[in-house]
């Protein structure tokens, strides 16, 4: 689990709070589950795991200021920014609670961007920008995505070595694009197999985060790490969120 990694987010956000009268402030909190058409309006493709209704998209507003989360345990809360920072993170719905709140918080502040998803064709145009941003930094390298956006991997899948780890049951053993989609057992050999990992930042929501931390090259995808990306220096890339 993230045990670690929430530990060191909560210290470095009460460290960023510090002095800001926000911390003590009793502030509300309001997350829920968006439709499809509001997480992302109307794509022509079909195939995103918000459209299967597998996972929802949380929505913190703090001061007007939005931030969300992806998971697969969702529903409404309220409750002030210093009772979330002292919640126990102990499901994947504590923990989109969290996440979401931290995006909207660092938002109101300043300090993160780009916490709300794209919407409509600007997943593929994020895609193809990606697959530009990995060969100009990298080269022809291998490329391990952890999670199935589809758009990623219609774009990326035709151009670099690659493979494709999902924890949707509905998903694995699938062929998609050209590429078979592996479970989760399959993470540690394809971690070694890969020269980059393309990891969703929906890892940080359901605890399997540092799995990928502190070895091979990360680039984090969308917006449900926007906050914790900022705090942690990680390399995230959501060219086409608001």
């Amino acid at each position: 689990m993230s045990d670690d990694v929430f530990k060191e987010i909560k210290r470095r956000t009460r460290s960023l709070l510090q002095g800001k009268d926000l911390l003590d402030q009793k502030v509300w909190v309001k997350a829920r589950p968006l439709s499809t058409e509001e997480a992302i309006g109307n794509p022509e493709e079909d195939d995103f795991p918000l459209q299967k209704g597998n996972e929802k998209l949380m929505q913190a507003d703090f001061n007007h200021a939005l931030g969300q989360a992806f998971t697969d345990q969702y529903g409404d809360f309220e409750g002030t920014l210093q009772e979330i920072l002292e919640m126990p993170l102990e499901n994947n719905y504590r923990r989109a609670v969290f996440v979401a709140t931290l995006n909207a918080v660092l938002r109101y502040m300043g300090v993160a961007d780009k916490t709300i998803h794209c919407r409509d064709n600007e997943p593929a145009r994020c895609a193809e920008v990606l697959r530009a941003y990995i060969d100009d930094r990298y080269g022809m390298k291998r490329v391990l995505q952890i999670g199935f956006q589809p758009r990623m991997v219609e774009y990326l899948a035709p151009h670099f070595p690659f493979r494709l780890i999902d924890m949707d049951t509905d998903n694995i053993g699938a062929r998609k694009f050209g590429v078979d989609i592996e479970g989760p057992e399959a993470t540690n050999d394809a971690v070694r197999w890969a020269d980059i990992l393309l990891v969703t930042g929906t890892t940080l929501v359901n605890g399997t985060i540092e799995k990928f931390l502190g070895g091979k090259p990360v680039i984090f995808y969308g917006t449900t790490i926007a906050g914790a990306a900022c705090l942690m220096g990680w390399d995230r890339f959501c060219e086409k969120s608001k």
